[in-house]
């Protein structure tokens, strides 16, 4: 009679562990582990998604040109040059919404169905107040930044420091403080948008996909960076690359680096999420 009830104890505590199983830790069971080297095929996938829908990207891409060329304008024309850079900086924490869209055609294309740039444009509606909620943190995490850049500048440089845009490069390279404001911003900068980084690496694709909660999709994206450190890493080093280079002739080249990256992203997503 022990040893049965023992048995009875045990298996009850079995069944008990089964039913919690599901429960427990949701993230760690559709995280992915990939090699080091599948960013490439990422690309490779998102160079293709952008031949075939390039009247998709190009628009898409246009329209961010064109926003940032304005965005410039009024800081320009605010007299706060000093604000264009940090907030140019700050597109790192905010392109991964803006690429919806783009998450949106490469998932149609890959179920064989119509695309166009109206139908894109529905990303951004499907599961939309999740979406709304990622874009409020990655708002915040952007305002953030453009205030803590502003309260730096003006700790190194000081509150009267306002040459014209056209002298600025050179006063700021004649100030001492140029150096320790470079290593004191970029860290600062580096913290946010690995923070960014973390948790917009594949939840954004993954609410557009799934019926799924901004909480749960941060919870996993945070795990699958992490569980994928090295592969991430790269992916996030060749986004900076790509996008620093897009930027350098007046936004130009984000034309054609962010529909790339943005159809890449899908596939990363479908790589790296069970």
């Amino acid at each position: 009679m022990v040893a049965a009830g023992t048995r009875s104890r045990k298996a009850g505590h079995s069944e008990m562990e089964d039913a919690a199983a599901p429960m427990a830790q949701p993230q760690e069971q559709v995280a992915q582990l990939v090699p080091l080297d599948r960013p490439w095929l990422w690309l490779n996938a998102g160079w293709q998604d952008l031949r075939a829908m390039p009247h998709i990207g190009f628009v898409y891409g246009g329209a961010v040109v064109a926003a940032g060329w304005l965005l410039s304008a009024l800081l320009l024309n605010a007299g706060i040059a000093w604000a264009v850079l940090p907030a140019t900086a700050g597109f790192f924490l905010v392109a991964p919404l803006i690429g919806a869209g783009l998450y949106e055609a490469s998932r149609r294309r890959e179920r064989g169905e119509v695309v166009t740039l109206a139908l894109c444009l529905q990303g951004f509606r499907r599961n939309a107040p999740q979406l709304a909620l990622m874009g409020v943190v990655l708002l915040l995490l952007h305002l953030f930044w453009i205030r803590t850049a502003g309260l730096l500048f003006a700790v190194f440089f000081g509150i009267g420091f306002s040459p014209a845009i056209e002298m600025l490069p050179m006063a700021m390279l004649r100030s001492g403080m140029l150096l320790p404001f470079l290593v004191i911003g970029t860290g600062v900068g580096f913290v946010l948008a690995a923070v960014a980084f973390a948790i917009s690496a594949v939840s954004i694709p993954m609410m557009i996909d799934r019926d799924i909660s901004v909480i749960e999709a941060i919870l996993i994206s945070i795990r699958v960076t992490t569980q994928n450190w090295r592969a991430m890493a790269l992916w996030a080093g060749l986004i900076v690359v790509f996008t620093a280079m897009a930027l350098v002739p007046f936004f130009l080249g984000l034309a054609l680096v962010l529909p790339l990256i943005g159809h890449a992203t899908w596939h990363a997503y479908r790589d790296l999420v069970r």
